[in-house]
């Protein structure tokens, strides 16, 4: 149990981190976090001893929501609806959140505080799109590391005023979604970069 004066440092430095790695990134330092939690850096570093254990902390209620939406996808009985949740609400979770964004697809062992999570959710999602194939409603040659290409485009959106934020995420998840969905005319892509993952292959 933490002393009530230490307790609120830690909140504050807690609160900083948040505002700053939603408006700023993950290159945020910790100076900065410090500062805007009026806290010296021995306090700082007291609660939080590296930035990797403060973005895990900082972040443990996104990697939360993200969880459920991937929980809600997979248990839909239809895995083409499922999926298409998932992109959706991931878009619209993550428009307001620029460093979780940027902790959640860094390949950086300076900041790669997320790994286990992402590792968890790729996997999971990797087989949420092999059912969406297998039923016909995602493309054929879509990988895990397409969704990656998203959350990157979608870091864009921060630019767009406050007000208008969740409307522009919902249209272009929508985009998304219809770049996704099988056709008869889809065309041959580009050969997928390896971002994080191996590509995905429909059950056979």
């Amino acid at each position: 149990m933490l002393r009530t004066d230490a307790q609120d440092n830690r909140e504050r430095v807690l609160a900083a981190a948040r505002a700053l790695f939603a408006e700023r990134g993950v290159d945020v330092t910790m100076r900065d976090v410090a500062r805007r939690a009026e806290v010296g850096p021995a306090t700082l570093y007291r609660r939080f001893p590296t930035k990797q254990a403060l973005l895990s902390e900082a972040f443990e209620e996104e990697v939360r929501f993200c969880s459920s939406i991937v929980d809600d996808g997979c248990t839909d009985p239809d895995p083409w609806r499922g999926f298409c949740s998932v992109v959706e609400r991931i878009c619209t979770l993550n428009i307001g959140n620029q460093g979780f964004v940027d902790a959640f697809v860094s390949g950086s062992p300076g900041i790669d505080a997320l790994a286990e999570h992402r590792a968890a959710l790729l996997r999971r999602l990797a087989e949420l799109a092999g059912r969406a194939q297998a039923v016909g409603g995602l493309r054929g040659d879509f990988v895990v590391d397409d969704l990656v290409l998203v959350l990157l485009a979608g870091r864009g959106l921060a630019s767009v005023p406050p007000a208008q934020r969740e409307a522009t995420a919902r249209r272009f998840a929508a985009l998304v979604i219809e770049a996704f969905r099988a056709s008869d005319d889809d065309v041959t892509l580009p050969r997928p970069p390896r971002l994080i993952t191996r590509p995905v292959r429909a059950p056979r």
